[in-house]
């Protein structure tokens, strides 16, 4: 890495915390220089404007969980295990979130919707994704036995994404883990009943 590109990823690194907890349209450029201890020279020397530090910060922060998730599910040997560990991760992993400042995906999906639309496309994409990492995992499970023929990983897929990001927001509003790990246990009897042989 060059200078210039060690100082660009210091800054996404410094403010991507930032963005998540106080929310990308709150976020000031002084909020920025504070954090990350440069000048605003420094930071507009290495980024067009806020909206690209943003857009930066945001992928940043969603590649993190996206690492995360995947480590947890790496060593699972089965879909339905892939599908545990899914569920433990967030179990294992509530506290950590809350601290900082919640789902990546759900905030910016929150604030794009309204404030940010330059970002929509992205946050878009990353919920595309999700889904369809729950659907892989899905189809993986009929097709090695494990899971029932007739169910609809999409389906299943897209009520399990919904499933989890509701419960962060309500985990989070009251401050309590006890709305998500009921949203966690009502996952995995719908792994365990519904979709299980």
């Amino acid at each position: 890495m060059s200078k210039a590109e060690k100082t660009r990823q210091y800054i996404i690194e410094k403010t991507a915390p930032l963005f998540n907890r106080k929310g990308y349209s709150a976020t000031s450029l002084h909020d920025m220089v504070e954090t990350t201890g440069l000048t605003k020279g420094s930071i507009y020397g290495n980024f067009r404007d806020k909206e690209e530090v943003a857009l930066e910060a945001y992928g940043y922060n969603s590649r993190r969980l996206v690492q995360q998730v995947a480590e947890a599910l790496a060593h699972a040997d089965s879909a339905y295990g892939r599908l545990v560990a899914f569920i433990g991760f967030y179990r294992a992993s509530w506290q950590a979130i809350a601290e900082s400042g919640g789902c990546p995906l759900m905030n910016a999906a929150v604030e794009s919707d309204d404030l940010l639309p330059f970002m929509q496309p992205h946050v878009g994409r990353s919920f595309l994704l999700w889904k369809r990492k729950f659907a892989e995992i899905l189809e993986e499970g009929i097709a090695n036995g494990e899971f029932k023929n007739d169910i609809s990983p999409e389906k299943y897929a897209v009520t399990f994404v919904a499933m989890l990001e509701g419960g962060i927001l309500l985990s989070k509003v009251a401050g309590d883990s006890s709305d998500l790990f009921t949203v966690l246990d009502r996952m995995k009897d719908v792994v365990d009943r519904e979709i299980r042989k």
